[in-house]
């Protein structure tokens, strides 16, 4: 088991973290039961499955995640985190790829679990 996140500004710095390492199943423990993600702008995934399937595409490119957090509000066990990220390089099939966004994440904590995705929406719109 992982070390719970215990400050908000550190769960998207945790994302990049596994991301970077290809650890698929410890960024899915990032996320809370039921999370959503949401892969590209208007078209959120729920589940396990969904949200691994979406993940895995993205770790497919072979690219690692740059994630600088902008803002971190926190009202109880809710918070939102603020972040820019970017991907770039050269992709699997050799052509450059430029990924990027603000991402606008929603957070829960609870006492064991820490900090952990509610709404993951990478490219932070609707």
């Amino acid at each position: 088991m992982t070390t719970p996140i215990t400050s908000l500004d550190q769960l998207n710095l945790a994302f990049a973290a596994r991301f970077n390492a290809r650890d698929v199943e410890g960024l899915l423990a990032l996320n809370a039961p039921d999370a959503v993600f949401v892969p590209a702008p208007g078209q959120p995934v729920q589940g396990t499955q969904q949200v691994r399937a979406a993940l895995e595409q993205f770790l497919a490119l072979g690219l690692p995640i740059d994630m600088t957090v902008r803002h971190a509000i926190v009202s109880g066990s809710t918070g939102l985190a603020i972040a820019d990220w970017t991907m770039q390089g050269t992709g699997p099939d050799g052509n450059e790829i430029a990924l990027g966004g603000t991402t606008s994440d929603v957070a829960a904590y609870d006492e064991v679990a820490g900090w952990r995705f509610v709404i993951d929406n990478p490219f932070g719109t609707a």
